[in-house]
């Protein structure tokens, strides 16, 4: 298996409840560990963490896990930041398909990394780009 981008459920349940993933979704991102290829992350999805945490909606247990095994260079993921080349990208992504902004910018990460998107979300799924789920 190639490199990922997992988007923010599927990073959250793969470091705390692996259980809730599909088996596609399993394959992608244990399959890219063992190939030795990153797991990416990306930024926006490291606040909605946060933010999720912040609501009350994720225990702090899921962001301590994220932060950890972002810090470990062992841990096959690996950070990408949001920069100019995402934004460029968000384009390539209809507004009227995937209408929520963090949902665009990782779409858009996955896009320009050219990489598969591990994702359960429907609207992202519909988008046209390529995703790993089902």
């Amino acid at each position: 298996m190639s490199a990922v981008l997992a988007d923010t459920h599927a990073v959250v349940w793969y470091l705390g409840t692996p259980g809730k993933l599909t088996a596609a979704a399993t394959a992608a991102l244990d399959g890219a560990t063992q190939a030795g290829a990153p797991i990416y992350v990306a930024s926006i999805s490291v606040i909605e963490v946060l933010y999720l945490v912040e609501k009350g909606r994720l225990l702090p247990l899921a962001l301590a896990r994220l932060l950890n095994a972002l810090d470990d260079p062992h841990s096959g993921l690996v950070p990408v930041t949001l920069d100019l080349a995402i934004v460029q990208a968000m384009p390539r992504i209809a507004y009227t398909a995937v209408p929520e902004m963090p949902d665009r910018i990782i779409a858009a990460t996955a896009l320009y990394l050219g990489v598969p998107l591990v994702t359960r979300d429907l609207r992202i799924r519909a988008s046209g780009i390529t995703t790993i789920w089902s």
